[in-house]
């Protein structure tokens, strides 16, 4: 009796070994460090590597190393100042086709990184960064809105000649007709065309009819507009080398952004607050791009313009379509398997686009990617603020066929390019203006403080609990308090497996389950008491005490579960960041309260012959 077959003691031994592995590389701190990424399909390169690393050693900074991993350069300091000193040198270096950003980055041994090891994500009031809270302004998304169900009404009804005008009123779209016929047909054109637009009940006059967007359509663009915005944030945050960034939609108009270990707040402003577009324009054939570089004359009704690698090329000055025409992009592939962009256009553009291909099957025409920054640079001593314009050929393609509103960018290097291209050009500008209204600092120090009131609580409950338990239940309490240590090491290794993000909430619902834990051990050993009283057995009270007690655990714990699950479900940020850990400690506690503790009492008093129990 209270024997655990052979198989079931391994299997607890490797659990133990698995999660002690896994919640070792939290051990580690992190070092200061530079993270260096190509932007849009521009790549870095062991060339680079070796650029950087003679560019440090010339200019005498001290670094622990140069490493590239995952098309990324990370180099890693031992203190502040000469993290700061580089990040200048390698600006200048490297040029406007590098992102060099600061960071942060664990300093895990290799062997343990190669098996999948982690530290626990920590969170902003934890590692320190910034916080933003941005909100989308709603009316500039229905204004954009009448702008182009204005030119779509105008588009639909040309075609028939049916209106005599139409104009803007607070939001709404007044139509007006030379007869009522012509006022008929309309009617019956939209309802087919563009269901979207309603008229206005008891809006109608002799020759003109109201329509409004319907709320159905209004509700569409705005959430499409938030997540719009979302996604091109995401996508601007990443240049940020954020390891762990947070960007999620807070309310119906909202959209909270927070990059953990971020110190160059500034950056983070000026990347979140640029607005970039999209030109579509014909590449001048007639006159060679080299020769006005040269000269330094460009030809009237051209500009010029460079691709990323420098190579110049002249393109006309009339914009055929931008970015603000396009509906949707994706990356695709074409009839010859190659990669490519699928291009979606709005009724404006693609008529445009129509026009221009039906005269120019043949010439080439350029994708130009128009970012404007707004940069803080220190001169004399003074923070200014310069704003600045790039303007990159991303693509130059034939025309091989009429198109519109639909049609493909072809003759892209790699998939990877392709991908690139579709999210430029999908994502590279905000589909509605945002505000700032709302940032908060954290700067490293207060999260190193945060991190050590957090553990000192952590251990302060956990001494207590220990020193409780030991003192109440003798051998069976120091039982439990193994099964506790087990029980926290397994919370920090699934926390570090799965990459939750821990926060101060966190460490709290840690600090919960720390008390939560030994409340099945309390169960148990009360359970073994009670079985002791009505037999002699010790053996038998011992497994009577953990079967009969099983039940009221598992009541108990599901319920606690529940109530963590719904706060989860329901709640965000920092409920969240509770939810989890204590999610994960209700699971964790309940195995090793009763079956690593169970484990622990077998090998103590299993098959023994035993006059008397330490409980």
């Amino acid at each position: 009796m209270n024997h655990y077959a052979g198989w079931k003691n391994a299997l607890i031994v490797f659990f133990l070994f698995i999660s002690t592995l896994y919640a070792i590389p939290n051990l580690y701190g992190s070092d200061l460090a530079i993270q260096i990424s190509g932007t849009g399909d521009y790549e870095v390169f062991e060339k680079d590597l070796n650029a950087i690393d003679e560019a440090l050693k010339v200019n005498d900074i001290n670094f622990k190393s140069v490493e590239l991993d995952n098309k990324n350069i990370l180099i890693r300091f031992s203190d502040s100042q000469s993290q700061l000193t580089s990040k200048t040198i390698l600006k200048d270096l490297l040029g406007r086709n590098y992102v060099v950003a600061l960071n942060l980055a664990p300093s895990i041994p290799q062997w343990l990184s190669s098996l999948g090891g982690k530290a626990m994500s920590l969170g902003l009031d934890l590692r320190g960064g910034v916080h933003f809270l941005l909100e989308v302004d709603m009316n500039a998304v229905t204004a954009m809105a009448i702008d182009r169900y204005y030119n779509e009404l105008r588009s639909t009804l040309r075609k028939d000649k049916l209106y005599k005008k139409i104009r803007k009123e607070d939001n709404n779209l007044v139509v007006s007709f030379k007869t009522e016929q012509l006022k008929n047909e309309a009617k019956k054109l939209l309802k087919k065309d563009l269901p979207e637009l309603i008229i206005i009940d008891g809006s109608e006059t002799a020759l003109e009819f109201r329509l409004e967007i319907s709320p159905f359509a209004q509700a569409d663009a705005r959430v499409n507009a938030l997540q719009q915005n979302i996604s091109t944030l995401r996508n601007r945050v990443n240049e940020l080398g954020v390891a762990e960034p947070i960007v999620q939609q807070q309310g119906a108009e909202r959209i909270v952004v927070q990059l953990p270990g971020v110190q160059d707040t500034a950056r983070a402003k000026e990347i979140l607050g640029s607005v970039a577009t999209v030109e579509f324009r014909l590449v001048d054939e007639k006159n060679d791009a080299q020769t006005a570089v040269q000269s330094g004359k460009v030809p009237a009704g051209s500009k010029l313009y460079k691709f990323k690698t420098g190579f110049p090329l002249l393109l006309k000055t009339n914009v055929i379509a931008t970015g603000e025409n396009i509906v949707d992009a994706s990356s695709s592939v074409d009839q010859d398997n190659q990669p490519s962009v699928s291009i979606v256009l709005d009724s404006a553009g693609g008529r445009t686009m129509l026009e221009t291909t039906k005269e120019f099957i043949g010439y080439r025409m350029a994708v130009v990617f128009i970012e404007n920054k707004v940069e803080t640079v220190i001169e004399n001593g003074n923070a200014v603020k310069k704003r600045s314009k790039t303007e990159d050929i991303i693509n130059a393609a034939t025309i091989q066929g009429t198109f519109s509103n639909r049609f493909q960018i072809t003759g892209l290097d790699s998939s990877r390019e392709a991908t690139n291209l579709g999210l430029l050009l999908r994502a590279g500008s905000l589909s509605a203006p945002i505000e700032i209204i709302e940032e908060r600092t954290i700067g490293p120090s207060l999260g190193a403080d945060n991190i050590q009131k957090g553990l000192i609580s952590v251990l302060v409950g956990f001494v207590l609990v220990l020193v409780f338990m030991a003192w109440r239940y003798r051998v069976f309490g120091l039982v439990a308090n193994l099964a506790l240590t087990i029980n926290l090491i397994t919370i920090v290794s699934i926390l570090s497996l799965i990459q939750a993000t821990l926060t101060l909430p966190g460490i709290a619902g840690i600090v919960l389950t720390v008390g939560m834990a030994v409340d099945a051990n309390v169960l148990i050993f009360e359970r073994v008491k009670e079985e002791l009283k009505a037999t002699k057995n010790i053996q038998k009270a011992i497994s009577a005490g953990y079967e009969k007690a099983l039940l009221t655990i598992a009541d108990a714990n599901i319920t606690t579960l529940i109530a963590s699950i719904v706060l989860f479900s329901f709640g965000t940020g920092a409920i969240k960041g509770f939810a989890v850990t204590l999610s994960i400690g209700i699971i964790t506690s309940m195995f090793t309260a009763i079956i690593v503790s169970r484990a622990a009492i077998n090998i103590i008093y299993g098959g023994k012959k035993i006059e008397e129990l330490a409980i």
